[in-house]
């Protein structure tokens, strides 16, 4: 032993011998086990369109600036709506052959924000199309690259049916003429996007020190009766703001301004309770928004009506839970 480091075929006996055990530890058991794991109920395989939209968001590298992975700290609250576990990545971790793991797409930097549950946050595919061509289209302070590369530009008369046009606003443009159309990846990527959303465990399963379940709450305390209500303008920021804009002025060509609007000034809530809980296409003047009826409570929707009627130079009267429930109800009696 005490001259082990003399000795060559030793050092390199040892040597493979702990790289073998390492490995073991690290990666083989590791890999065996994970191919315990099962999906989560009501987690479904990936369609075609989004297994192509998983491929070009490797192939074009977005793990190197997106993470998905929702960590139990509290500044990760704002990423999903509890941390993430191993089954949440079931379908995305099927192995490619029996050599090969798929791609992670965990990663390690947030250049940008988590995409774990982008689905649910921003679900509307023109937000997302024109994001991924310009994104200073929609988050004029966004340091993400453009791919334009993904899209194609064509004048009217060379339109075909099925061109998915996006509505870029005409200063983004070199012609003003010229349409800007999503290609199949493109829309494979936004498909994928979209289905980025965490699956609900339910309250039974969320466990007491999971901070992302908290509601943020009125600083002021509810001095005029709204106590028991979110705090409309962090639920308009994270909601309402990537299209509308913080301000409020929207986007023009692509999302309608919100101040001055008279569907938030009318002195009834009811159509602007009816386009939040709906969804709203108002194309080809601006892109198409999204119903909202499944990601948001009445709180949540009566608070952001709210913030939105008392923002920007508007003034116009509260929204009440209960104004909101009446016309969800309304509208699912319809609907059956």
């Amino acid at each position: 032993m005490i001259n082990f480091h003399k000795n060559h075929k030793s050092l390199v006996y040892t040597s493979f011998a702990v790289f073998l055990g390492l490995s073991t530890l690290i990666a083989i058991i590791p890999a065996y086990q994970m191919q315990e794991t099962q999906p989560l109920p009501g987690m479904l395989p990936m369609s075609e369109e989004v297994q192509n939209g998983f491929n070009t968001y490797v192939a074009e590298n977005c793990m190197a600036c997106h993470t998905q992975q929702v960590r139990n700290i509290e500044m990760d609250k704002v990423w999903g709506d509890r941390p993430s576990i191993p089954s949440d990545y079931y379908y995305s971790k099927q192995r490619m052959d029996f050599w090969r793991q798929s791609p992670s797409i965990l990663g390690s930097e947030r250049t940008g924000p988590d995409l774990t549950n982008v689905g649910k946050r921003q679900s509307g595919q023109e937000w997302h199309l024109l994001h991924l061509y310009n994104p200073r289209i929609v988050v004029k302070e966004s340091v993400m690259p453009g791919y334009p590369w993904l899209f194609r530009e064509k004048y009217e008369n060379t339109l075909s049916e099925n061109d998915v046009v996006i509505p870029v606003p005409e200063k983004f443009l070199k012609d003003p003429q010229v349409k800007i159309v999503a290609s199949q990846k493109a829309l494979d990527l936004v498909a994928y996007l979209i289905s980025l959303k965490q699956i609900d465990l339910g309250e039974e399963n969320i466990t007491a020190f999971i901070k992302a379940k908290e509601r943020p709450q009125l600083a002021d305390g509810g001095a005029n009766g709204s106590s028991s209500l979110p705090d409309g303008a962090v639920l308009y920021a994270n909601t309402c703001a990537a299209c509308h804009q913080a301000d409020g002025n929207g986007l023009p060509g692509a999302f309608p301004p919100l101040a001055g609007s008279d569907i938030v000034t009318d002195s009834s809530p009811e159509m602007l309770i009816k386009v939040i809980l709906q969804g709203y296409d108002a194309r080809p003047e601006y892109g198409a928004m999204p119903p909202f009826a499944d990601m948001l409570s009445d709180e949540d929707i009566a608070a952001i009506a709210t913030h939105e009627r008392s923002s920007w130079g508007n003034n116009a009267p509260a929204v009440t839970p209960e104004e909101v429930k009446k016309i969800r109800d309304y509208i699912q009696t319809l609907n059956q």
